[in-house]
């Protein structure tokens, strides 16, 4: 079983930025493909930024491409979610996500984060 647990939440206003962190309390994340998720109220899970786990590539949801950066700290054990000019829309339970197999996660997972709440105002 892995933990995940998601930090860096927050209320900011829009064109602010967030840093969210994912680490696992007693594990390393280097040999997992790693994912950012997030849940609006309402809404379903969607897709926000995936890292690769054997290149390091990055895929991104088109409503964050150049706003967004996810990366790997440089211990492999923490996972961030650079978030620029957020706007009022990136307000949800954003969600960390882990998988040994697949090299890339940008759906379903078997391990999750318990969420953090980002909260964007005008």
């Amino acid at each position: 079983q892995v933990q995940l647990v998601e930090s860096g939440g927050g209320l900011v206003q829009a064109g602010d930025s967030l840093r969210l962190s994912c680490a696992p309390p007693r594990r390393t994340l280097s040999r997992y493909a790693m994912g950012w998720f997030r849940q609006a109220p309402g809404k379903v899970r969607e897709f926000v930024a995936a890292i690769n786990r054997n290149d390091g590539s990055t895929d991104y949801a088109d409503s964050v491409k150049g706003r967004f950066t996810i990366s790997r700290g440089s211990a492999q054990n923490t996972v961030y979610l650079l978030m620029n000019s957020l706007k009022q829309e990136d307000t949800a339970v954003y969600y960390c996500a882990a998988d040994p197999l697949r090299p890339l996660v940008t759906t379903g997972s078997p391990y999750w984060g318990q969420g953090t709440q980002v909260t964007v105002s005008s």
